[in-house]
């Protein structure tokens, strides 16, 4: 029996461990974030590993550019501004950023 709830607990971990990176790309889309930017190469709009790399051990990167996410910005990537995002909630923000700087 406690083989049994052993192999739940961690096929359920494994399982958590995988969704949240399925479901930030799946927000990232759904969000329109994927027009300008895209994981491993610059569009309009940095790469996300680009955007990992640069702010990597910078300890309030999370917070700086959730708000730059949800504001919009300018002049860190060049002269093309990066528009204000009033759809994006502050939660989702956090989220989108977070997996962001998880890229490698």
């Amino acid at each position: 029996m406690k083989r049994i709830l052993l192999a739940i607990a961690s096929l359920a971990a494994g399982f958590a461990v995988t969704t949240p990176a399925m479901a930030d790309m799946a927000l990232a889309t759904a969000k329109n974030c994927m027009a300008c930017h895209a994981i491993d190469k610059k569009l309009v709009g940095p790469s996300y590993k680009d955007v990992a790399a640069k702010y990597a051990g910078q300890k309030d990167a999370a917070d700086k550019l959730a708000t730059k996410v949800i504001k919009g910005g300018s002049g860190v990537w060049g002269p093309v501004p990066m528009p204000a995002n009033a759809q994006v909630t502050p939660d989702e923000a956090k989220k989108l950023v977070a997996w962001i700087l998880t890229q490698k």
